[in-house]
Parts: C-alpha cells; sequence; structure tokens
C-alpha cells in the first residue's frame, strides 16, 4: 500500500507537470501569435510609408515639371523668377533624398525587426520543441509507471 501510494502521489506529480508543461505551451503559441501580429503591422506601416513616399515622388514630378514650364515661360522676363522655381526644385529635390534616405531606413528597420522577430520564433519553436519533447518524455515515464503498476498489482 505503501508502494502504492508512493506511486500514486508520483503520478499525480507528473500529471501536475504534464499541465503545467501545456499552460506553457498555450503562452508560448500565444506569443508567437503576438509576434506574429507585430510583424504584420509594421509591414503594414512600411506599405503605409512606401505609399507616402510615391505620392511625393509624384508630387515632387509635377512640381519639377511646373518648375520648368515657368523657367521657360518668364526665362526673358526675370532671373529672380528662375532663381525662385530652382530654389523650389531643390527643397524638392532634397525633399525626395530624405524620403529616400527614411524609405531605405525604414526597410532596413524592418529587414531586421524580421530578422529578431524569425530569431524569436525559432527560439520559441525550439523551446516548444523541448517542451514536447519533455511531454513525450514525461509520457513514456507514466506510461511505464502505470505498466509497473498494473504487473505489481
Amino acid at each position: 500500500q505503501e508502494e502504492k501510494k508512493q506511486l500514486t502521489l508520483k503520478v499525480e506529480e507528473l500529471e501536475r507537470k504534464l499541465e503545467t508543461t501545456s499552460a506553457q505551451n498555450m503562452e508560448f503559441l500565444q506569443v508567437i501569435a503576438k509576434r506574429e501580429e507585430s510583424i504584420h503591422q509594421c509591414q503594414l506601416r512600411l506599405e503605409e510609408k512606401t505609399g507616402e513616399c510615391s505620392s511625393l515622388a509624384r508630387q515632387l514630378e509635377m512640381a519639377i515639371e511646373d518648375a520648368k514650364r515657368q523657367v521657360e515661360q518668364t526665362r526673358e522676363r526675370a532671373t529672380s523668377r528662375e532663381r525662385a522655381a530652382q530654389s523650389k526644385l531643390l527643397d524638392l529635390e532634397t525633399q525626395l533624398s530624405r524620403n529616400k534616405t527614411e524609405l531605405s531606413q525604414l526597410r532596413r528597420s524592418k529587414d531586421d525587426v524580421e530578422r529578431r522577430y524569425e530569431s524569436r520564433l525559432q527560439d520559441l519553436k525550439d523551446r516548444l520543441e523541448q517542451s514536447e519533447s519533455t511531454n513525450r518524455s514525461m509520457q513514456n515515464y507514466l506510461h511505464f509507471l502505470k505498466s509497473s503498476y498494473v504487473n505489481v498489482f
């Protein structure tokens, strides 16, 4: 009876450990889902910024065309207007350059975030696999204990 009691306690302890491991597995799955959602949000923000940059590029192209027409129409009228148009053109090109730089930084940032999340995801997968291996080991041990228990009685 004492052995039966000890085996029963061990079985109960293993069942608690199994429940704890299952809860941890669920937590890991939730963390993975949150991280995937975060990656998705980053991609959406990147797409939004890309759209903004495209819009700014179109605006810049339109402004450049306007500036060229104005320069052609007013070249003989006044040198000052030509300088103003060139100044505006330079400002827009600077803005485009800044936007391209920002887009490049966002892409690098997105790639960096993806690499970090992939690394974290792989780590979580490895931990989940280890946890599942532990679960299987515990289940095998539990099966062994049950078999031994049956054989003893």
